[in-house]
Parts: C-alpha cells; structure tokens; sequence
C-alpha cells in the first residue's frame, strides 16, 4: 500500500502561461520564423530531456551566465527543430534573449487541485520534488500550494538535482516512509522515472503532450484526472 505522493513540478503540477507556443512564436515572429504547435511540443520534449541529462553532470544552478546562454541556445535550438526549424548556435541566442524578454509566469494545471484534494483525503502524505533553484517553502507559497502539500523538496536545499537519488531520499525522510510506500509522478523519463526507479520508489509518468505513447517502463497517464485510479493498482 502506497503512503506517499511525490510530485516534479514544470510540466505535471504547473505550466506556462501563455503557453510555450504562444510564447516562442511570438519570439520567433521577430525573426520570420512560423512554428507549428505540434513542432513545439515535440521540440520541448528533445529540449527538456537535453536539460535532463545536462543537470546529471553540470546543473544549471552552478553555471556562469556565459555557460547558460551556450546551454539555453542548444536547448532553443533543439526547440525549433521539432517544427523542422534550424538555425545557428548565434541565431539561436538571440531568439532566447527575445524569449526571456517576454513577460510569462507558470501556472497550476486545472486537473491538479482536485487530483490532490483526492489524494488527501485518502490520507496519503504528498509532496514536491523540483530541480528549481529556490527554496521548497518559496516554492510552496509562489504556487499557493500551503494547503495542498506537505513540503516541498528542490535542487538548491539538497545540493544536487533530479535524477540523484539524494534528493528523493530527503522526500522520504520529509514524509516519513520507506521507499516501496512511495510514488513520484513527473513528466520527464531521465529526472522523474529513472530517477524515481533508482532510489527505489514506484515512477509513474505523466505525459500531458503525449509524447512518449509507446513508453513501457511504468504506469503512463495522460492527466491527472486518471492517477487515483492508477495508484489504486498498487
């Protein structure tokens, strides 16, 4: 029996708003470029999981702001490339620099609130586990999560980010319970699910872009709205 919840935050509990398409294509206009919103969603999946394996070995957290221009210019590359878009590593930056400069924030997903208010009530103990770089009570109160969620884990408290098996081992101690009464659900197969096997708790993927349809390596759902019903098989 399952007696923790663990939750990634960008991309399963909270996303852009406005969207990633609304934002790079208004980026991209600047320089003549028309995306597809298929494109970006492909894209954002090559770009994310490139930020995945990069926060294994150099994490954006302890990079000079040189190196994170190189970093987020390859990841914009990679962006693009889903709408078969390809332009150079100086290109890219510049189109990153407009990125940055339009005003965005992030959002809790419509489905989250009643998936956890659920979850609650059934007892069981939920919490966050985030690469972001701040604090996991900034966290909790950005997202006005204090009544939701028990604590909030990120990268910046423990010293090391997602998929280290450090970081969901102080989730475990937060909530109190052994590593086989845990779930973490997460977007990402590097951060979430890999990382989640690793330290010995049961993954499961939420793939709101349905990009990963044919992935096998655990439970998959598609929203929120389907994860009791798939927590209740365990």
């Amino acid at each position: 029996m399952k007696k923790a919840v663990f939750f990634d935050l960008y991309g399963t509990l909270a996303g852009f708003s406005p969207s990633r398409f609304q934002i790079q294509s208004q980026a991209c206009k600047r320089f003549g470029i028309t995306l597809t919103e298929e494109g970006i969603l492909r894209g954002y999946a090559c770009a994310d999981k490139f930020m995945s394996e990069q926060n294994k070995t150099n994490p954006l957290r302890l990079m000079t702001e040189t190196q994170k221009l190189v970093f987020f210019s390859k990841y914009e590359q990679k962006i693009l490339r889903g709408s078969e878009v390809e332009v150079d590593l100086a290109k890219a930056s510049k189109i990153w620099e407009a990125i940055k400069g339009i005003p965005y924030d992030m959002k809790i997903y419509d489905d989250v609130v009643p998936c956890i208010q659920t979850l609650k009530a059934d007892g069981l103990v939920v919490g966050i586990i985030s690469n972001m770089n701040i604090s996991g009570l900034d966290l909790i109160n950005k997202f006005d999560l204090y009544e939701l969620v028990d604590f909030a884990v990120t990268s910046l408290e423990v010293g090391l980010e997602k998929p280290h098996k450090k970081i969901f081992d102080e989730a475990l101690i937060r909530a109190n319970v052994a590593n086989s009464h845990a779930v973490h659900v997460g977007d990402q197969i590097e951060s979430d699910v890999n990382g989640a096997k690793n330290a010995g708790l049961q993954p499961i993927l939420l793939d709101r872009d349905k990009n990963y349809t044919s992935f096998n390596g655990c439970p998959r759902i598609e929203t929120m709205k389907t994860l009791k019903k798939t927590l209740d098989r365990f």
